[in-house]
């Protein structure tokens, strides 16, 4: 049986809501799960997520659960062998070459990220993702951009969603807080 390496919990400062997930090493690489819970135009969502890496936190697979409201969501995303994406085996042309998958609806994936790039303080590296976008849930390349500012911050921009701020981290590289999105509790 596997042990969990670590566990998080975060609150969401744009509307209720909560995202806890849980990383552990599995085989030759790494899973993060994890269940966000929020409200949405009126609607209860919820959103578990699964996504495995290699060892070096190269994005595998993913697979995403849940509802919207009264929508029921069942996604499958592959990076496939060719540096491309499929949803549901549906290979996808708008994010080849990246690396990266980031889920718009949790900040679970920015540790993935934070850990693959691996940076040194003052280092900074674009990192491109295959952006699963929220609500309407279409795989797109979204530019994004780290500057590590110090051990435990980084600035974050990314012009494709208009967004630039100071993340905060942990010492595993999780998500402390991300500026008017979301806040870590434990």
């Amino acid at each position: 049986m596997n042990s969990l390496e670590y566990t998080i919990l975060w609150r969401r400062l744009d509307c209720p809501g909560h995202d806890s997930c849980c990383l552990w090493k599995s085989g030759d690489g790494w899973q993060l799960s994890g269940t966000a819970i929020f409200l949405f135009e009126q609607q209860p969502c919820l959103l578990s997520y699964e996504v495995n890496t290699d060892s070096n936190w190269e994005t595998r697979t993913a697979n995403i659960s849940g509802y919207i409201g009264k929508s029921i969501i069942a996604l499958t995303i592959t990076r496939t062998p060719n540096n491309r994406w499929s949803i549901n085996d549906k290979e996808l042309q708008n994010a080849a070459d990246c690396i990266d998958l980031d889920l718009g609806f949790t900040p679970a994936t920015n540790l993935i990220a934070i850990r693959r790039l691996a940076l040194a303080v003052g280092a900074r590296s674009p990192a491109p993702a295959a952006w699963l976008d929220f609500p309407d849930f279409m795989l797109k390349r979204l530019e994004q951009h780290y500057h590590r500012l110090s051990h435990d911050s980084y600035k974050y921009t990314s012009p494709d969603a208009g967004y630039a701020n100071v993340l905060e981290v942990d010492d595993y590289g999780a998500i402390t807080r991300y500026p008017q999105l979301w806040a870590q509790e434990i």
